[in-house]
């Protein structure tokens, strides 16, 4: 299993309901994909601005077919523009 960690801090000024607002639709649309186990958008408690996404794939050549289907190439450059950072991280459990 492999699961990803994106962490981002939203642009100040930027709204977080209109990232949010993107963000849902990137969440319903990746979760209907073939080998996505979980993909879920958290909030930072203590500071709003930061939004992380949680991703967890059957295998990397799922999160490979992820990373080029529409919605992410349509959504995510969208996102981007609202993000003055963003951190990824990808696992993969140890057994």
């Amino acid at each position: 299993m492999i699961r990803v960690v994106a962490k981002g801090r939203l642009k100040p000024g930027v709204r977080v309901e209109d990232y949010v607002i993107l963000a849902k639709e990137l969440v319903a649309e990746t979760r209907k994909e073939k080998g996505c186990l979980s993909y879920a958008l958290h909030e930072e408690i203590n500071d709003p601005a930061i939004l992380t996404m949680i991703e967890e794939w059957v295998n990397e050549e799922a999160l490979e077919q992820h990373n080029q289907s529409v919605h992410v190439l349509k959504i995510v450059p969208e996102l981007r523009k609202l993000r003055e950072s963003i951190e990824v991280n990808i696992y993969r459990e140890v057994n």
